[in-house]
Parts: C-alpha cells; structure tokens; sequence
C-alpha cells in the first residue's frame, strides 16, 4: 500500500534542512485550485506558480508579458487547493529588477495578497542586493540561475545556459563559470534553494556540491538535491513538451477522446 502523506506543512527551514538528504525534494507548478489540490494530494513538497503560466496558461511564446497582479491572481487560486505543500510564487519580469523597494513591494504583496510563503525570482549576479533586500524582510527568497526564461532574448530562445568555458578569465553569460557565480551569488544573498534550469549535469553536480543551500534542478540532470517539472509537462497536456521530462501519462489525448464523445452523443440526441 501507498503510504498517505502527512498532513503537516511543509516550510522554509524543512526544505533548506533537505540539503543532501537522501530523500530529494520533490516540487511541480499549479496554476488554479484543481491542479493544486491534486498536486498536493500526491504528496509533493513544494509547488510552485511559475511565471510559465504565460506559456503554459496564456497561450504566449514568453513569460514576459505576465504581470505581478496575474501572478497574485492565480497565487492565491493555488493556495486554496493546498494543505500539506509549500507554496512559491515567481516574481515576474519587472516586477523585481527595477529597484529593491520595488521588489520588496511586489514580495511581500505575493506573501500577503498571493498567500505564499516564499517567492522565486530569476538571476544571479544582477540580484544579489535585490535577493538581500527581500530577505532582510524576512521573506524567503529561492532563486534560479542558469537558463533563465526571462532572459529569452539575451539567450536567443530557451537554450541549454554553461555548456561553454568563457576563458580568458572572464565571466560571460551563459558561461559555466558564469553559471556558478550566479549560484554562489544567490546563496550568499541569503535564498533558502536554488532552481537550476537547462544546463549540462556535470555542472548541475558541481553546483549542488559546491553550495550549502538545496538545489532543485529542471533539465539539469539527476544530482540536484531536488527537480521541479511543470506539471501540465508531465501530464500530457502541453502542445510542446520539453525533451528532458518523461511523461507520467497522455491526459490531453483521454480528454479530447472523453469530449469527443460528449459533443457525438448530445449531436446524436444520445
């Protein structure tokens, strides 16, 4: 028999305590109530409002145009489906950058107005006096370094980030030193995690070794402390689907097949 998960939240210092742990953090996106409560329901740790719900609900090549008032939005739609999870919100595109009294703001209105408990926001380098500011406030802060989906166009799409050594002794973006400075950045400005997202799994390795924070990884190989998948990815229901995720099943397909079936028979007068 499957043994239920406990019904005990799941916080902050619990998932930061999880660094190294041999059972790896678990973690999937919602984006409403439904998925949320099944989510939740199947025990994983943490769920995270990703700013993908721009591609994965909004039907938009980006996640540059969600703003902070949608990303609240839905937030708070998830956090009503939760009861054991840890709630993450992401910080979308300009919600953060501009300033830290402009990030502090946009956090805290996610913690107070979204219900979560901690938020997610992209970067390294660039962020590190941004990532400490938010968590001067004690608001827990996870970052995400390596292929960062905000920074589509500087990447030229959604492209494998750390592949190449800058040499020289620069620090290039996109480089594997690159990448690992981000990481370090983060985790000196105070985050509870890191994501790590589309770089090559020796490099995934060497980040998690090298920090004292939680990794989750996200097509970044299976040594992180942790993976994160969008769930709509794993359940069959996204148009494109990433090469990285197995999928679990093929929901898109039984539905259209269960509705098919409606609009047959109610033609039919079934």
């Amino acid at each position: 028999m499957t043994k239920e998960p406990s019904l005990q939240r799941v916080t902050v210092p619990e998932i930061f305590k999880r660094k190294g742990h041999p059972s790896k953090i678990t973690a999937l996106t919602a984006y409403d109530y439904t998925v949320a409560r099944i989510v939740d329901a199947a025990g994983v740790d943490v769920v995270l409002v990703g700013d993908s719900l721009g591609t994965v609900v909004q039907g938009l090549e980006t996640t540059l145009p969600v703003t902070l008032e949608e990303m609240i939005y839905h937030a708070r739609c998830v956090a009503r489906g939760l009861k054991r999870a840890l709630l993450v919100s992401d910080l979308p595109f300009l919600s953060y950058q501009p300033s830290s009294e402009r990030a502090i703001e946009a956090a805290g209105r996610m913690l107070k107005e979204g219900g979560a408990a901690a938020v997610k926001l992209e970067g390294g380098l660039a962020v590190g006096g941004i990532i400490a500011a938010i968590t001067s406030f004690d608001i827990p802060v996870m970052g995400h370094v390596g292929l960062t989906p905000q920074s589509f166009h500087r990447m030229g799409g959604h492209k494998i980030q750390g592949r190449q050594s800058a040499g020289n002794g620069k620090c290039l973006p996109g480089s594997r030193e690159r990448v690992i400075e981000d990481a370090l950045a983060v985790e000196e400005a105070g985050a509870f995690a890191v994501v790590i997202e589309g770089v090559p799994h020796d490099l995934a390795a060497e980040i998690t070794e090298k920090l004292s924070i939680p990794t989750i990884g996200i097509g970044a190989g299976p040594h992180c402390d942790g993976q994160i998948l969008v769930t709509h990815d794993l359940l069959g229901l996204s148009a494109k689907v990433p090469g990285f995720v197995k999928r679990r099943a093929d929901l898109g397909v039984l539905a259209e097949e269960a509705l098919r079936s409606y609009v047959e028979e109610v033609r039919g007068g079934v």
